[in-house]
């Protein structure tokens, strides 16, 4: 899992940005919240939270993405999308001359992933299952965002099922694996060339931790 390079000796500031509508209600994303609560090196903006009434401050949220160096959309997959604050924040913030356009380079070389949760199984994501659509072909627009932006797009670290995730006893493991990926992004880390190939990074993750067993 490591990068090409030697890792960085100065550690990645992480941002991710929390979108989940009935935070009370989530069985797995509230657990993946708190675990990114309170890391050095990672700032966590619960979007909902701080702007409940959708009026997002846009000059703060701009400040932010050139504060870091890796962003993470974290949200539970709604209706083959994002919840709607995470695409008003996308519309708002992504503006021509700051992200893209004649000088919009504020985001160039910077890393994009989506954290996400899908009710569904992994086998109901693909061209013969139930939503014919493989999770990386869904996130398309969100690709195409980050390439437009000059942002390197990676795959998601995501947890398929997650209705029936407590009662399989796969979150535990879910919120570690995460946890060891913020600090793999932090420390630079990653294979970004091989993350931007899988079709999750979860195997990447896994595979880091089965080696650390050995």
């Amino acid at each position: 899992m490591t990068s090409d390079s030697n890792a960085s000796s100065d550690p990645r500031r992480v941002l991710v940005l929390f979108a989940h509508p009935s935070i009370d209600r989530s069985e797995v994303n509230a657990e993946l919240l708190a675990a990114s609560l309170d890391r050095e090196g990672v700032t966590v903006v619960d979007l909902y939270a701080e702007y409940p009434d959708y009026q997002i401050d846009i000059d703060l949220e701009q400040q932010r993405l050139r504060d870091h160096d890796v962003i993470v959309f974290m949200f539970p997959l709604y209706w083959y999308s994002t919840p709607a604050i995470l695409k008003e924040w996308q519309d708002l913030v992504l503006e021509y001359g700051f992200a893209y356009g004649h000088d919009g380079t504020a985001l160039q070389n910077k890393i994009l992933l989506c954290a996400l949760t899908a009710g569904g199984p992994e086998k109901a994501y693909h061209a013969d299952g139930f939503n014919h659509y493989t999770i990386g072909e869904l996130l398309r627009p969100i690709e195409q965002t980050a390439t437009m932006c000059g942002m390197r797009f990676i795959a998601p670290f995501a947890l398929f099922g997650a209705r029936a995730a407590h009662e399989e006893g796969r979150v535990r493991s879910h919120v570690e694996d995460w946890v060891r990926l913020l600090d793999t992004l932090k420390h630079d880390a990653l294979d970004t060339e091989a993350a931007a190939r899988v079709p999750t990074l979860n195997a990447l993750i896994e595979g880091a931790r089965s080696g650390d067993a050995t």
